[in-house]
């Protein structure tokens, strides 16, 4: 099975914050396929970079608002 990756997203939230934004929406907003924003969503896949950006502008926010490390897994240096 497959590691899920270290990324945790805001992105359910920032659709329902932005008029309830079907997943099919923000699918055809970015260029991607609806199981591919459901596979984001859930953690089960990390977006491309310019797949985080084009979900960043699309909400109007930074990647930083989108997305973040898991808090388990961030070690101090």
């Amino acid at each position: 099975m497959a590691k899920k990756p270290p990324i945790s997203n805001r992105i359910s939230i920032l659709r329902e914050q932005n008029g309830h934004m079907s997943q099919a929406a923000l699918a055809k907003a970015i260029g991607v396929t609806r199981q591919t924003v459901i596979a984001i969503e859930k953690g089960h896949y990390s977006p491309s970079l310019e797949s985080a950006f084009r979900i960043s502008r699309v909400f109007q926010t930074t990647l930083e608002d989108v997305f973040g490390w898991e808090e388990a897994i961030v070690k101090p240096v």
